[in-house]
């Protein structure tokens, strides 16, 4: 894999995107030594769906209470 140094691919940016449209992977490097990959985008696999927690996640019924320890430190007691 060749690397593309940084003022090439500034210069070049477009070019480098069809390469990494047609599957190829990109080394962008500086002073010589790898820094950066540029790599063809691929959604995710699996769709989110809303709701998918719901009845699996609980919020206990102190959850809005600040411990005494803690509201001291804040100065609210």
């Amino acid at each position: 894999m060749q690397i593309t140094n940084i003022s090439d691919a500034k210069a070049q940016l477009s070019a480098l995107i069809e390469r990494v449209q047609s599957g190829e992977d990109v080394i962008i490097g500086k002073a010589g030594k790898p820094v950066a990959k540029l790599v063809r985008y691929e959604k995710g696999k699996q769709e989110r769906v809303p709701g998918a927690l719901k009845g699996k996640i609980k919020i206990s019924e102190d959850f809005d209470e600040l411990p005494d320890d803690i509201a001291n430190a804040f100065g609210m007691v």
